[in-house]
Protein backbone atom coordinates (compact mmCIF):
# COMPACT_ATOMS: atom_id res chain seq x y z
CA UNK A 1 0.00 0.00 0.00
CA UNK A 2 3.06 2.25 -0.40
CA UNK A 3 4.32 5.09 1.83
CA UNK A 4 2.04 7.93 0.70
CA UNK A 5 -0.76 9.24 2.86
CA UNK A 6 -3.76 6.93 2.55
CA UNK A 7 -7.26 8.16 3.30
CA UNK A 8 -10.12 5.96 4.43
CA UNK A 9 -11.53 6.11 0.90
CA UNK A 10 -8.16 5.14 -0.65
CA UNK A 11 -7.88 2.16 1.68
CA UNK A 12 -11.46 1.06 1.05
CA UNK A 13 -11.16 1.30 -2.74
CA UNK A 14 -7.82 -0.54 -2.78
CA UNK A 15 -9.07 -3.31 -0.47
CA UNK A 16 -12.29 -3.89 -2.43
CA UNK A 17 -10.34 -4.12 -5.70
CA UNK A 18 -7.77 -6.46 -4.14
CA UNK A 19 -10.48 -8.77 -2.76
CA UNK A 20 -12.26 -8.82 -6.12
CA UNK A 21 -9.02 -9.91 -7.81
CA UNK A 22 -8.46 -12.58 -5.13
CA UNK A 23 -12.02 -13.92 -5.41
CA UNK A 24 -12.90 -13.12 -1.78
CA UNK A 25 -16.60 -13.56 -1.03
CA UNK A 26 -18.47 -10.27 -0.42
CA UNK A 27 -15.43 -8.08 -1.15
CA UNK A 28 -17.00 -4.73 -0.18
CA UNK A 29 -18.54 -6.04 3.03
CA UNK A 30 -15.23 -7.64 3.98
CA UNK A 31 -13.35 -4.41 3.23
CA UNK A 32 -15.79 -2.31 5.26
CA UNK A 33 -15.55 -4.58 8.30
CA UNK A 34 -11.74 -4.75 8.18
CA UNK A 35 -11.42 -0.98 7.81
CA UNK A 36 -13.89 -0.49 10.63
CA UNK A 37 -11.90 -2.84 12.86
CA UNK A 38 -8.60 -1.12 11.99
CA UNK A 39 -9.81 2.46 12.50
CA UNK A 40 -12.51 2.17 15.16
CA UNK A 41 -14.97 3.83 12.78
CA UNK A 42 -18.40 2.30 12.29
CA UNK A 43 -19.24 1.04 8.81
CA UNK A 44 -21.36 4.19 8.30
CA UNK A 45 -18.50 6.42 9.49
CA UNK A 46 -16.16 4.74 7.00
CA UNK A 47 -18.14 6.60 4.32
CA UNK A 48 -18.82 9.76 6.34
CA UNK A 49 -15.11 10.31 7.10
CA UNK A 50 -13.70 9.04 3.83
CA UNK A 51 -11.07 11.81 3.63
CA UNK A 52 -9.59 11.02 7.05
CA UNK A 53 -5.97 9.87 6.78
CA UNK A 54 -5.02 6.48 8.23
CA UNK A 55 -2.31 6.38 10.87
CA UNK A 56 0.67 4.08 10.43
CA UNK A 57 -0.73 1.74 13.11
CA UNK A 58 -4.12 1.59 11.36
CA UNK A 59 -2.49 0.79 8.03
CA UNK A 60 -0.47 -2.03 9.59
CA UNK A 61 -3.59 -3.47 11.23
CA UNK A 62 -5.55 -3.22 7.99
CA UNK A 63 -2.74 -4.77 5.94
CA UNK A 64 -2.57 -7.77 8.28
CA UNK A 65 -6.35 -8.20 8.17
CA UNK A 66 -6.41 -8.01 4.38
CA UNK A 67 -3.71 -10.67 4.17
CA UNK A 68 -5.61 -13.04 6.48
CA UNK A 69 -8.95 -12.52 4.73
CA UNK A 70 -7.42 -12.97 1.26
CA UNK A 71 -5.97 -16.29 2.49
CA UNK A 72 -9.53 -17.50 3.17
CA UNK A 73 -9.76 -16.93 6.93
CA UNK A 74 -13.34 -16.14 8.03
CA UNK A 75 -13.99 -12.43 8.39
CA UNK A 76 -15.24 -12.91 11.97
CA UNK A 77 -11.91 -14.38 13.08
CA UNK A 78 -10.03 -11.52 11.45
CA UNK A 79 -12.14 -8.77 13.07
CA UNK A 80 -12.64 -10.77 16.27
CA UNK A 81 -16.36 -10.18 16.60
CA UNK A 82 -19.79 -11.19 15.36
CA UNK A 83 -23.16 -9.40 15.79
CA UNK A 84 -25.82 -11.72 17.24
CA UNK A 85 -29.35 -10.48 17.89
CA UNK A 86 -28.96 -7.41 20.15
CA UNK A 87 -25.37 -8.09 21.20
CA UNK A 88 -21.92 -8.38 19.64
CA UNK A 89 -19.80 -11.32 20.78
CA UNK A 90 -16.06 -11.83 20.46
CA UNK A 91 -14.81 -14.85 18.54
CA UNK A 92 -11.37 -16.23 17.78
CA UNK A 93 -9.89 -19.24 15.97
CA UNK A 94 -10.93 -22.45 17.71
CA UNK A 95 -14.39 -21.09 18.55
CA UNK A 96 -17.44 -21.75 16.38
CA UNK A 97 -18.71 -18.59 14.65
CA UNK A 98 -22.39 -17.84 15.46
CA UNK A 99 -24.79 -18.09 12.53
CA UNK A 100 -27.81 -15.86 11.83
CA UNK A 101 -30.13 -18.90 11.78
CA UNK A 102 -29.24 -19.60 15.42
CA UNK A 103 -31.08 -16.40 16.31
CA UNK A 104 -34.25 -18.39 15.50
CA UNK A 105 -33.28 -20.89 18.23
CA UNK A 106 -33.14 -18.01 20.74
CA UNK A 107 -36.54 -16.78 19.52
CA UNK A 108 -37.97 -20.23 20.24
CA UNK A 109 -36.26 -20.37 23.63
CA UNK A 110 -37.63 -17.01 24.75
CA UNK A 111 -41.11 -18.04 23.63
CA UNK A 112 -40.88 -21.31 25.58
CA UNK A 113 -39.96 -19.57 28.85
CA UNK A 114 -42.12 -16.48 28.34
CA UNK A 115 -44.48 -17.40 31.18
CA UNK A 116 -41.84 -18.81 33.54
CA UNK A 117 -40.70 -16.66 36.45
CA UNK A 118 -36.94 -16.59 37.10
CA UNK A 119 -36.26 -19.35 34.54
CA UNK A 120 -33.30 -21.70 34.91
CA UNK A 121 -31.68 -22.50 31.57
CA UNK A 122 -29.00 -25.04 30.68
CA UNK A 123 -27.14 -24.51 27.44
CA UNK A 124 -25.03 -27.28 25.94
CA UNK A 125 -22.21 -26.81 23.37
CA UNK A 126 -22.04 -23.09 24.17
CA UNK A 127 -19.17 -22.08 21.86
CA UNK A 128 -18.81 -18.28 22.06
CA UNK A 129 -21.61 -18.08 24.63
CA UNK A 130 -23.80 -16.13 22.20
CA UNK A 131 -26.99 -18.04 23.07
CA UNK A 132 -26.47 -17.87 26.83
CA UNK A 133 -25.59 -14.16 26.74
CA UNK A 134 -28.50 -13.33 24.41
CA UNK A 135 -31.01 -15.08 26.67
CA UNK A 136 -29.58 -13.41 29.79
CA UNK A 137 -29.65 -10.02 28.06
CA UNK A 138 -33.24 -10.36 26.87
CA UNK A 139 -34.53 -12.09 30.03
CA UNK A 140 -32.92 -10.22 32.95
CA UNK A 141 -34.50 -12.65 35.44
CA UNK A 142 -33.01 -15.76 33.80
CA UNK A 143 -30.16 -17.81 35.23
CA UNK A 144 -28.13 -19.61 32.57
CA UNK A 145 -25.59 -22.38 33.08
CA UNK A 146 -23.65 -23.06 29.88
CA UNK A 147 -21.26 -25.93 29.20
CA UNK A 148 -18.52 -26.27 26.60
CA UNK A 149 -15.93 -29.00 26.07
CA UNK A 150 -13.06 -26.93 24.61
CA UNK A 151 -10.98 -24.71 26.94
CA UNK A 152 -10.51 -21.94 24.35
CA UNK A 153 -14.28 -21.61 23.87
CA UNK A 154 -14.87 -21.66 27.64
CA UNK A 155 -12.51 -18.71 27.98
CA UNK A 156 -14.17 -16.78 25.16
CA UNK A 157 -17.70 -17.45 26.47
CA UNK A 158 -16.75 -16.32 29.97
CA UNK A 159 -15.13 -13.17 28.58
CA UNK A 160 -18.23 -12.42 26.49
CA UNK A 161 -20.50 -12.80 29.53
CA UNK A 162 -18.23 -10.46 31.49
CA UNK A 163 -17.98 -7.88 28.72
CA UNK A 164 -21.76 -7.89 28.15
CA UNK A 165 -22.50 -7.43 31.84
CA UNK A 166 -24.30 -10.74 32.40
CA UNK A 167 -21.57 -12.74 34.15
CA UNK A 168 -23.56 -12.63 37.40
CA UNK A 169 -26.30 -14.71 35.70
CA UNK A 170 -24.32 -16.71 33.12
CA UNK A 171 -22.04 -19.44 34.43
CA UNK A 172 -19.80 -21.17 31.88
CA UNK A 173 -18.51 -24.63 32.83
CA UNK A 174 -15.91 -26.75 31.06
CA UNK A 175 -17.06 -30.30 30.41
CA UNK A 176 -18.82 -32.75 28.11
CA UNK A 177 -22.52 -31.83 28.02
CA UNK A 178 -24.07 -32.26 31.49
CA UNK A 179 -20.96 -33.72 33.16
CA UNK A 180 -20.03 -30.62 35.16
CA UNK A 181 -23.49 -29.24 35.91
CA UNK A 182 -24.15 -28.86 39.67
CA UNK A 183 -26.30 -31.74 40.90
CA UNK A 184 -28.54 -29.30 42.78
CA UNK A 185 -30.06 -28.32 39.42
CA UNK A 186 -31.29 -31.83 38.67
CA UNK A 187 -35.07 -31.66 38.18
CA UNK A 188 -35.06 -27.87 38.52
CA UNK A 189 -34.29 -26.75 34.94
CA UNK A 190 -36.96 -25.02 32.84
CA UNK A 191 -35.17 -25.16 29.49
CA UNK A 192 -32.30 -27.14 27.98
CA UNK A 193 -31.07 -25.49 24.80
CA UNK A 194 -28.29 -26.40 22.39
CA UNK A 195 -26.78 -25.71 19.01
CA UNK A 196 -24.87 -29.02 18.91
CA UNK A 197 -22.64 -30.39 16.14
CA UNK A 198 -25.20 -31.59 13.58
CA UNK A 199 -23.57 -31.89 10.16
CA UNK A 200 -23.54 -35.54 8.99
CA UNK A 201 -19.90 -36.67 8.79
CA UNK A 202 -20.23 -37.49 5.10
CA UNK A 203 -21.35 -33.93 4.32
CA UNK A 204 -18.33 -32.22 5.89
CA UNK A 205 -16.13 -32.30 2.74
CA UNK A 206 -18.81 -30.30 0.88
CA UNK A 207 -18.69 -27.38 3.34
CA UNK A 208 -17.16 -24.08 2.15
CA UNK A 209 -13.37 -23.96 2.39
CA UNK A 210 -13.36 -21.16 4.96
CA UNK A 211 -15.60 -23.25 7.24
CA UNK A 212 -13.81 -26.57 6.76
CA UNK A 213 -10.34 -25.06 6.83
CA UNK A 214 -10.70 -22.76 9.83
CA UNK A 215 -13.62 -23.60 12.12
CA UNK A 216 -13.36 -26.36 14.76
CA UNK A 217 -14.52 -29.72 13.35
CA UNK A 218 -15.67 -30.75 16.84
CA UNK A 219 -18.39 -28.09 16.56
CA UNK A 220 -19.50 -29.33 13.13
CA UNK A 221 -19.36 -33.13 13.00
CA UNK A 222 -22.61 -34.69 14.20
CA UNK A 223 -21.65 -38.28 13.38
CA UNK A 224 -22.90 -40.54 10.57
CA UNK A 225 -26.45 -39.15 10.51
CA UNK A 226 -25.77 -35.82 12.19
CA UNK A 227 -27.65 -36.77 15.35
CA UNK A 228 -25.05 -38.29 17.69
CA UNK A 229 -24.97 -35.32 20.06
CA UNK A 230 -28.64 -34.47 19.55
CA UNK A 231 -29.63 -37.92 20.86
CA UNK A 232 -27.27 -37.67 23.85
CA UNK A 233 -28.68 -34.29 24.83
CA UNK A 234 -32.30 -35.44 24.45
CA UNK A 235 -31.72 -38.48 26.66
CA UNK A 236 -29.63 -36.77 29.34
CA UNK A 237 -31.71 -33.58 29.49
CA UNK A 238 -34.74 -35.51 30.70
CA UNK A 239 -33.31 -35.98 34.20
CA UNK A 240 -32.38 -32.31 34.57
CA UNK A 241 -35.68 -30.81 33.45
CA UNK A 242 -38.43 -30.11 35.93
CA UNK A 243 -42.06 -31.00 35.25
CA UNK A 244 -43.21 -29.22 32.08
CA UNK A 245 -39.58 -28.38 31.22
CA UNK A 246 -38.61 -28.12 27.56
CA UNK A 247 -35.68 -28.98 25.33
CA UNK A 248 -34.87 -27.04 22.14
CA UNK A 249 -32.03 -27.89 19.74
CA UNK A 250 -30.84 -26.58 16.41
CA UNK A 251 -30.65 -29.30 13.76
CA UNK A 252 -29.69 -29.84 10.13
CA UNK A 253 -32.71 -29.53 7.85
CA UNK A 254 -31.94 -32.92 6.27
CA UNK A 255 -32.19 -34.62 9.68
CA UNK A 256 -35.42 -33.02 10.91
CA UNK A 257 -37.63 -36.12 10.65
CA UNK A 258 -35.11 -38.41 12.37
CA UNK A 259 -34.36 -35.77 15.01
CA UNK A 260 -38.06 -35.45 15.84
CA UNK A 261 -38.41 -39.22 16.15
CA UNK A 262 -35.40 -39.37 18.46
CA UNK A 263 -36.71 -36.60 20.69
CA UNK A 264 -40.17 -38.21 20.73
CA UNK A 265 -38.70 -41.20 22.59
CA UNK A 266 -38.36 -38.96 25.65
CA UNK A 267 -40.70 -36.01 25.20
CA UNK A 268 -44.20 -35.02 24.20
CA UNK A 269 -45.52 -32.10 22.12
CA UNK A 270 -42.54 -32.58 19.77
CA UNK A 271 -42.42 -30.14 16.88
CA UNK A 272 -39.99 -28.50 14.49
CA UNK A 273 -39.63 -24.78 13.82
CA UNK A 274 -38.46 -23.35 10.50
CA UNK A 275 -35.87 -20.63 10.04
CA UNK A 276 -36.36 -17.49 7.96
CA UNK A 277 -35.42 -19.40 4.81
CA UNK A 278 -38.20 -21.92 5.45
CA UNK A 279 -35.87 -24.77 6.45
CA UNK A 280 -36.56 -27.03 9.43
CA UNK A 281 -34.08 -25.67 11.96
CA UNK A 282 -35.17 -26.29 15.57
CA UNK A 283 -36.66 -29.36 17.26
CA UNK A 284 -38.64 -28.86 20.48
CA UNK A 285 -39.99 -31.31 23.05
CA UNK A 286 -41.69 -30.99 26.43
CA UNK A 287 -41.18 -33.14 29.52
CA UNK A 288 -44.54 -34.08 31.00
Amino acid sequence: MGTRVWTVRDALDWTVAHFEREGVESPRRSAEWLLSAATGLSRVEVYAYHERPLSDAERITLREGVKRRAAGEPLQYVTGEMPFRHIVVRVEPGVFIPRPETEVLVDVALELIADVEDPVVLEMCSGSGCIACAIATERPDARVVATEITPVAVGVARANAERLGVADRVTVLEGDLFAGVPDELRGEVDLVIANPPYIPSGDLPALPAEVLGFEPHLALDGGPDGLDVVRRIAEQAYGWLGPDGVVAMEIDETCAKDASEGVREWYQEVRTVRDLAGRDRVVVGRRI
